[in-house]
């Protein structure tokens, strides 16, 4: 089972798309997460999406660690396929509660009430990527699946 989830190659593509997405998500998850960036900290963005979204406690607590942690374990390329699965889940269900609605593109000129959905389009696309091909080159991925081999091969 781990070596079906470290599963990569040595693709320095995957490491740059991992490590941009990782970065956007670490930074975000930070300022929901700690409070930096101007962000609320952790129990600050669970009453936010609370009394300001209506999302229940336990689910804002898991968006929230899935971009903060998700973000983290991209970076380092940890279990990457299981960090985009919860981003990739964070990102569907902010389109279809929050952005569909507005339409396909950002709100660039401030005139509409909210931002479209083409961010969230190109974040499941880089997820998708990530899922089938791993975390690429420079990974702990990497790194768990050449143990896991030697260990096989025993």
């Amino acid at each position: 089972m781990l070596c079906k989830i470290t599963a990569t190659t040595n693709d320095y593509a995957l490491t740059i798309a991992r490590l941009i997405l990782g970065l956007v998500f670490f930074m975000h998850g930070a300022q929901l997460t700690l409070g930096w960036f101007g962000g609320y900290t952790f129990p600050g963005t669970v009453h936010m999406f609370q009394v300001g979204m209506g999302i229940p406690a336990p689910l804002a607590a898991l968006a929230i660690l899935a971009q903060f942690l998700g973000g983290l374990g991209l970076l380092v390329g940890l279990f990457t396929r299981i960090a985009v699965i919860g981003i990739a889940v964070d990102m569907v269900v902010a389109v279809f509660m929050y952005h569909i609605h507005v339409g396909f593109f950002m709100n660039w000129g401030g005139v509409l009430h909210g931002e479209g959905y083409e961010y969230h389009l190109l974040v499941l696309a880089l997820c998708a990527l990530l899922f089938l091909k791993g975390s690429g080159a420079l990974s702990l991925d990497g790194i768990l699946l050449s143990h896991c081999k030697k260990n096989a091969e025993a």
